[in-house]
């Protein structure tokens, strides 16, 4: 048994042809979270794409801690400190892109964890066409070092990824 259909597409000059885009846009409020913001408000965006802005804070951060000096910093104030940096972020970023692109629609969410994992589980829970973010322009021995979110992102990503830098360093 064949099941066949027959669509019909009849293009004049006049017909534009637009796809939706979905894009999760990562940024930490830094110069290469601004690149990003930048690279996406430099496209070309309509009506039906959304963008999901997200901010993720890192609670695993290793702090300078003192073992021997009898107190540990709290977590709480440290926790509530970094949410309302994230949100400041997320503010600025939403009305650059909004200066930019009035009439996308934008989602924004803070999230708790560690950045490429947070990144690449929220594309696929949004069913994301491109991810957005921002490298630091690490060197071989830096990355070795530190790690690289956007190398890791590329490389577990189910979707597109755009990495915007800066010329700054």
């Amino acid at each position: 048994m064949t099941n066949s259909t027959n669509i019909d597409l009849r293009y004049t000059e006049d017909t534009e042809i637009r796809l939706t885009m979905k894009l999760l846009i990562a940024t930490d409020g830094t110069k290469y979270g601004e690149a990003a913001v930048e690279a996406v408000c430099k496209y070309s965006l309509g009506p039906d794409d959304t963008i999901h802005l997200i901010s993720i804070i890192d609670m695993a951060v290793p702090l300078g801690l003192d073992v021997y000096s009898g107190s540990l910093p709290n977590m709480a104030d440290y926790e509530s400190a970094a949410r309302s940096h994230a949100e400041a972020v997320i503010e600025q970023a939403r009305s650059k892109i909004i200066e930019q692109h009035g009439d996308v629609k934008i989602t924004t969410d803070i999230l708790f964890g560690s950045p490429d994992s947070r990144i690449v589980e929220t594309a696929e829970e949004q069913m994301t066409d491109l991810i957005v973010l921002g490298s630091h322009g690490y060197n071989r021995w830096e990355r070795l070092l530190l790690g690289s979110v956007s190398d890791s992102v590329v490389h577990h990503a189910h979707c597109s990824v755009l990495i915007a830098r800066t010329n700054e360093k």
